[in-house]
């Protein structure tokens, strides 16, 4: 222990590695080694240790603590949630609070909540009970409560490391990268070799785009954990968003080696639209598909792998049936009520008129730098921000959450704060939901509607797997009544607000791509710049499923894909009506 903490690992492995395997059954000698072993970067070999000392004596927090620490470094959430729960209940020492420890350490969570709930009522600053309470919500996905708990936590006690460890991964977790990194930064200064931390900042950094730096990280991570498939996962995706797609390829070929059950390995190969798999991988992924215990999430990912390699082959029927599947899995997994659109459209309609428009003009900020590319996923958004961030006065700051964020803030509070200009795009297409309030808040930013055919955009995005946030991507009646709703809320903006919005057709771009290019600078107030026709060479980080397409000449290729599967898109057709037979046109939706 001496030398370990006197810092040469190396020596104190000389001495405890004997020890321990002449007492085999000696915790302190297990738990020891195991915290030398993990100083040395041999990160895997600690977890074994580690796990032998609380088999041994299940009542030590420390080496619950490591462990999980361990366990997040290593991709296992589950194993490093259940680690973490040992620790809370191990750790905890005051009565009042043992109970609601072993509750969270069962997974007795609406027990575990009305006992944290009445202790804190009697003792609001108690920043035990507040960590654990936010651990509750956490449990539970309530991300924002957690954050709020944990900031309360951190403002009574600022050198709880745990709470802020907990309060990083809630900011993450929420999609705030930004703001969970001065706070990883802040746990990396006080404890720089913690697994755990590293991890968690590669994933940060990978968040803001600070790839470079992220993928440094996971190599880093690689070399103390080289057999867990998931850091190879996570490596993969940053190599291949940053534009290094033939290392990404291998981190994942490499991620398969690990655990070919791993659907998302599988998927993510195929998500590279440019990737074709063998022969010999096809029987590898059916093979995996026949296991009776595979986890729903691989499978539904190894059906959209599938159904993306059978397009490929033209077998276009049992690639249907594979989108099919993997889209009826996901479906059964999420909540989405498709009245909600209805309704969205419905009160938009009502709020925001010519007169309501006009009561608020020259309010908001007039900063004319932000360009907002809205419209449906798959349309075409990505080629426009890739197109607008090849100009030398543009930034491409990609999908990002402000705006709906500020939605629900208005929602919550009737106002917006902290609202910050700078020359940027923001793509995030679902914010065409809140075009009232970008148009209120930015009256002279810039607002450009991606369009594409309605077949051709529905069946693409049902093709795709989302990772989150388009809940109405896996059922086609559901999908076409998306869209529609979509061209009905976007065609009252055009009544209410007319020539605000900018409107750019995929085909035509494909067809037209300088005048469309020359058209999208002038409605931007951009002077031309032939860049933004060589817009494959910006070699600028691409995050959505776009990006390997985005870096290469025109993409023609999928223009008329939905054709192949015209014969079972019958429910698609149905719910997009009078959408389908007026495109490129909008129909008039008030003589219906």
């Amino acid at each position: 222990m001496a030398r370990r903490n006197g810092g040469d690992p190396a020596a104190a492995l000389s001495v405890l590695a004997p020890l321990a395997a002449a007492q085999p059954r000696w915790v302190a000698a297990h738990f020891e080694l195991g915290l030398t072993l993990g100083a040395l970067g041999r990160g895997e070999d600690a977890v074994t240790e580690l796990r032998k000392a609380v088999e041994l004596n299940p009542d030590l927090p420390d080496a619950w603590r490591a462990l999980a620490d361990h366990l997040t470094a290593m991709g296992d959430d589950a194993g490093a949630e259940t680690a973490r729960a040992r620790f809370l209940k191990v750790s905890t020492r005051d009565p009042r609070l043992m109970a609601a420890a072993a509750a969270l350490c069962d997974n007795r969570i609406p027990e575990a909540e009305a006992l944290l709930r009445r202790h804190l009522h009697e003792h609001p600053t108690d920043i035990a009970a507040i960590r654990m309470f936010a651990e509750v919500a956490a449990r539970l996905g309530r991300y924002h409560d957690a954050e709020n708990l944990l900031a309360r936590c951190l403002e009574l006690a600022p050198g709880f490391a745990g709470a802020r460890h907990n309060y990083a991964v809630a900011l993450y977790r929420q999609g705030k990268p930004a703001a969970a990194l001065p706070q990883v930064e802040q746990l990396r200064a006080a404890e720089p070799a913690n697994p755990n931390y590293r991890s968690l900042e590669a994933a940060v950094l990978a968040g803001i785009g600070e790839y470079a730096r992220s993928i440094d990280i996971y190599a880093e991570v690689l070399r103390r954990y080289p057999n867990q498939a998931k850091i190879w996962l996570s490596y993969g995706h940053a190599l291949k968003t940053a534009g290094r797609s033939s290392e990404g390829i291998r981190a994942y070929r490499r991620t398969l080696e690990l655990d070919p059950g791993l659907g998302e390995a599988w998927w993510s190969l195929a998500n590279l639209k440019t990737f074709r798999f063998t022969a010999e991988e096809l029987r590898q992924m059916q093979t995996q598909l026949a296991r009776t215990d595979l986890k729903t999430e691989d499978r539904y990912h190894f059906h959209f792998a599938l159904g993306k390699s059978l397009e490929d082959q033209q077998d276009y029927g049992s690639s249907f049936e594979h989108y099919r599947q993997g889209n009826g899995l996901r479906r059964a997994q999420i909540h989405y009520d498709p009245a909600e659109g209805r309704e969205h459209l419905a009160r938009a309609r009502t709020l925001f008129t010519r007169e309501f428009f006009a009561a608020r003009d020259r309010q908001g900020a007039p900063d004319p730098d932000p360009i907002f590319i809205v419209g449906l996923p798959r349309a075409g958004s990505t080629l426009i921000e890739q197109i607008l961030a090849s100009h030398s006065q543009v930034e491409g700051t990609m999908e990002l959450p402000d705006i709906p964020a500020m939605a629900h803030a208005v929602a919550e509070r009737g106002r917006v704060s902290g609202l910050r200009c700078a020359f940027f795009i923001d793509k995030l297409p679902n914010n065409f939901l809140h075009l009232g309030l970008i148009h209120l808040m930015l009256p002279n930013a810039r607002i450009i509607d991606a369009r594409r055919h309605p077949l051709g955009c529905c069946f693409s995005a049902f093709k795709q797997h989302f990772a989150r946030g388009q809940n109405f991507t896996y059922d086609l009646a559901e999908l076409g009544a998306y869209y529609r709703s979509y061209v009905e809320l976007m065609a009252h903006f055009d009544a209410v607000l007319p020539g605000r919005v900018h409107r750019v057709f995929y085909e035509r771009m494909i067809e037209d791509t300088e005048g469309e290019v020359r058209r999208l600078l002038e409605y931007c107030r951009l002077p031309f710049e032939p860049a933004c026709l060589r817009f494959y060479e910006n070699e600028r980080a691409v995050r959505t499923a776009s990006s390997e397409q985005v870096r290469t000449p025109i993409y023609r290729e999928g223009l008329e894909q939905w054709g192949h599967y015209e014969p079972w898109l019958g429910a698609l057709k149905a719910a997009l009506g009078s959408v389908l037979e007026a495109y490129p046109a909008t129909p008039d939706f008030h003589s219906h």
